[in-house]
């Protein structure tokens, strides 16, 4: 008697750790399940924002601007002076011009003394015959504190600028009559120099 009720005991025991181990598998297999399925929905998330937000590529973003931390300068701070080298020149001749910006104010400041910001302009009455900056040149930055002068050489050769650059030689060559020669910059025109009177013979 006490043999069989061990033995049915044992088949008892025996098929409730059968019940155990699938119970067991069962919550492992309901565990993978959710984690699975919670992993598959974040995903889909996380591409679902990424198709709705704008993508931005390093090249689409602009370089922040370089700011020295020096202004501009004004028409307060420099002033512009042009002389001729001589009274005259003749027709398909050349003059040379001598341009100079001085700093007058206190407080240092910016300017670009190329060709193409600081311009020079030759006009016959109210017609404009040649201009400096017609041809784009790289930009001169300049420093200018009190006291400071920059001179340049800006050299004429009797000709007519058109709307495009193109070089000397194919340029006509301007007529015999009185002319004048004036600085200004090109973005701040209350910056000029007078105007200097020459003839051409």
């Amino acid at each position: 008697m006490h043999s069989r009720v061990s033995l049915k005991r044992r088949r008892i025991y025996r098929r409730r750790r059968i019940v155990v181990a699938v119970a067991a598998v069962l919550v492992m297999a309901l565990l993978v399940f959710c984690v699975y399925s919670l992993g598959r929905a974040v995903q889909s998330m996380a591409l679902a924002i990424g198709r709705d937000s704008p993508v931005v590529s390093r090249s689409s973003v602009p370089d922040p601007k370089q700011t020295s931390g020096v202004r501009d300068c004004g028409a307060d701070d420099v002033s512009l002076e042009l002389a001729a080298a001589a009274p005259s020149v003749t027709v398909g001749g050349s003059l040379n011009f001598t341009a100079t910006i001085s700093h007058k104010g206190l407080s240092s400041c910016l300017i670009d003394g190329s060709d193409d910001s600081r311009v020079l302009t030759i006009m016959s009455g109210s017609d404009t015959i040649w201009r400096s900056n017609v041809c784009s040149v790289d930009t001169r930055m300049l420093l200018m504190s009190q006291g400071d002068k920059d001179v340049q050489t800006i050299a004429w050769n009797a000709d007519r600028t058109g709307g495009t650059c193109v070089s000397d030689s194919d340029l006509p060559k301007v007529n015999r009559g009185t002319y004048t020669a004036r600085l200004s910059m090109r973005d701040n025109p209350a910056i000029a120099s007078t105007r200097v009177p020459f003839i051409v013979n």
